[in-house]
């Protein structure tokens, strides 16, 4: 990747939504050549899907949590496997420290949210846990 590929996303970032026309008068290059990369970035992988990111207030009843989890070295990357397919999971990071990972839970109840935890809690490979409730964003 290049310095247009890494503004391009930039841009997408900020807003998927932007069309081309705008993406390559924002890049100073021609539609064509945004349509080009853009096709690039998504057959090699890089880019992977587009979405739409929602103000936290707007899922008043959501539950978040950020989980901070211990792993059994050698069950690290099956951990990982694991959490990945749990809808609940809403994104997962490796950190250093002593953490092996950080989750961002979401739930819609206190009750779901309690079966969350205690599926992420017997995980194999999972030997700690530590959970923090998200109570109001200032960033995003």
């Amino acid at each position: 990747m290049d310095d247009l590929d890494h503004r391009l996303i930039s841009l997408l970032r900020a807003n998927a939504r932007a069309s081309i026309a705008s993406l390559a008068k924002q890049l100073g290059v021609a539609r064509g050549t945004v349509q080009n990369r853009m096709a690039k970035l998504e057959a090699d992988g890089t880019v992977v899907g587009y979405t739409v990111r929602l103000k936290p207030d707007v899922q008043e009843q959501q539950i978040r949590a950020l989980m901070t989890i211990a792993a059994d070295g050698n069950q690290v990357d099956a951990v990982i496997r694991t959490l990945r397919g749990d809808p609940a999971v809403a994104s997962l990071h490796s950190t250093n420290g002593r953490w092996d990972l950080v989750a961002e839970l979401r739930a819609d109840s206190l009750a779901s949210f309690d079966r969350v935890l205690a599926r992420v809690s017997r995980t194999p490979g999972v030997t700690s846990t530590e959970t923090s409730l998200l109570l109001s964003t200032f960033k995003l």
